[in-house]
C-alpha cells in the first residue's frame, strides 16, 4: 500500500471526511517536513510511512474535538497539529504560535508551498504574546504538562471555548493538578490508525464557562 492509499485508509478509519485535493497536499506536507527535516531537525521521525501514522493521522484524529473557527496550535514546532487540521478544514483560521525562528521560518515557507491562506504564523513565546480576540480552540501536541499549558496558554481561550490537550497515556498526575480557573470536560482515548500507542486528549474549559 502507497502513503496516498494508507492517508485514505487511516482517514476513512477515523471516520472523517477529507476531499481527496486537501490529502494530496496533506502528502505535500509530509513531503516538505522531510525535506526541511535534513537541516532543521523538525522532528525525529525520519521515515515517511511512521510520519504519516506519527504525524498526520495523530494530528487529524483530534478534529472531532476541535471547534472553529479560530483555533491556534501553541508550541507547533513542523506544524503538528496545525497544518493537518488547517487542510482538513479550510473554512477556519489557524494560528501557528512557536518561540523557535527555524521552525516558523518553516511553518511560513509550508504556508506558502501549500497555499494555505488560513495560517498565520506567530514566533514569539507563548508567555509573551497576546492577542485582541480570543480562541474557539487552543491545541498542543507535545507543549508541556497541563498545569503550565493551561497557566501559559489558558488566557487564550474564549469562555465557550474548549483547551485540548494532546497526551499519550492517560494523564493522572497531571489532572490532580488543574488549576481552578478551568474544569475538565473529559479526556478521550484517541485510536489513531497504526500507531499501536496509546494517545488520549483532554479537553477543558474555563470555568465560567456555562
Amino acid at each position: 500500500m502507497n502513503l496516498a492509499d494508507e492517508l485514505a485508509s487511516g482517514i476513512a478509519a477515523l471516520g472523517l471526511d477529507v476531499p481527496a485535493d486537501a490529502q494530496r497536499r496533506m502528502l505535500d506536507y509530509l513531503a516538505l517536513v522531510d525535506k526541511w527535516n535534513k537541516a532543521y531537525n523538525l522532528t525525529a521521525v525520519r521515515d515517511l510511512g511512521r510520519m504519516l501514522t506519527h504525524h498526520l493521522l495523530d494530528s487529524l484524529a483530534v478534529l472531532p474535538h476541535v471547534r472553529g473557527p479560530r483555533v491556534i496550535d501553541v508550541g507547533s514546532g513542523a506544524g503538528l497539529p496545525g497544518i493537518p487540521l488547517a487542510l482538513a478544514r479550510p473554512d477556519w483560521q489557524f494560528t501557528l504560535l512557536d518561540s523557535s525562528h527555524k521552525k516558523t521560518t518553516f511553518l511560513r515557507q509550508a504556508a506558502i508551498e501549500l497555499k494555505l491562506a488560513n495560517i498565520e504564523v506567530a514566533c514569539a513565546r507563548v508567555e509573551d504574546w497576546s492577542v485582541s480576540q480570543p480562541f474557539d480552540t487552543v491545541v498542543s501536541r507535545a507543549f508541556s504538562d497541563l498545569p503550565e499549558f493551561l497557566a501559559l496558554a489558558g488566557s487564550l481561550c474564549a469562555n465557550d471555548g474548549v483547551v485540548i490537550a494532546m497526551k499519550g497515556i492517560y494523564p493522572h498526575d497531571e489532572l490532580a493538578q488543574l488549576p481552578g480557573n478551568f474544569r475538565l470536560h473529559g479526556v478521550v482515548p484517541l485510536q489513531v490508525p497504526g500507531l499501536g500507542a496509546e494517545r488520549h486528549a483532554a479537553l477543558l474549559q474555563p470555568a465560567v464557562a456555562a
